[in-house]
């Protein structure tokens, strides 16, 4: 059976890992490093930083090898991962520089929607970290707000009340009432 015709699911896959198919840590690589690619890019602004955290992610995941079990989605345990390494690796290209990045959370877009793309970006920008993270984990990273709790370690009403709070910003943010105005 071929890498991606492997339809195990993450929790037979895990079984199969500990008890020593590295086959299946390979399908479940094959699985997710897009994603982490993605979220890490989110996080460092760097596409070389974000493969380097992709590395250390997974080499995170099999250091768990034997005896791991998953008690969440794959995407919950891994985001703090993601998150932390991230953020480490930020902070050491932060400090091989001399002056701040300025980090670019969505690349340049490659058709007309230039300007809606910044009017988002600006948007965005302007939410807490707190408030722009939860509201990307729900909608860009597609988490149920229970998975974004435990991904943050955070209470469940406490990702219910940021959530709230970012999507009122979002609503009340002029430029998303001048870009839907002008539709």
């Amino acid at each position: 059976m071929s890498k991606e015709s492997d339809n195990r699911s993450d929790l037979q896959l895990i079984a199969a890992i500990n008890v020593g198919d590295h086959d299946a840590f390979a399908v479940l690589y094959q699985r997710y490093k897009g994603w982490v690619v993605g979220l890490a890019f989110r996080f460092t602004g760097h596409h070389d930083d974000a493969l380097d955290v992709m590395q250390e992610t997974f080499a995170y995941l099999v250091r768990k090898f034997p005896g791991f079990e998953l008690t969440a989605q794959m995407t919950t345990f891994l985001y703090p991962a993601v998150r932390n390494l991230s953020i480490a690796s930020r902070k050491k290209r932060q400090r091989s520089t001399s002056h701040n990045i300025d980090l670019d959370l969505f690349p340049a877009a490659e058709s007309g929607d230039t300007l809606e793309r910044d009017d988002f970006t600006v948007m965005l920008a302007a939410l807490s970290d707190a408030h722009r993270e939860i509201l990307l984990m729900r909608f860009v990273d597609d988490m149920t707000q229970p998975e974004i709790a435990e991904a943050l370690d955070l209470p469940l009403g406490t990702v219910k009340s940021r959530l709230h709070h970012a999507v009122q910003a979002v609503k009340n943010s002029p430029a998303v009432a001048e870009l839907l105005s002008s539709r």
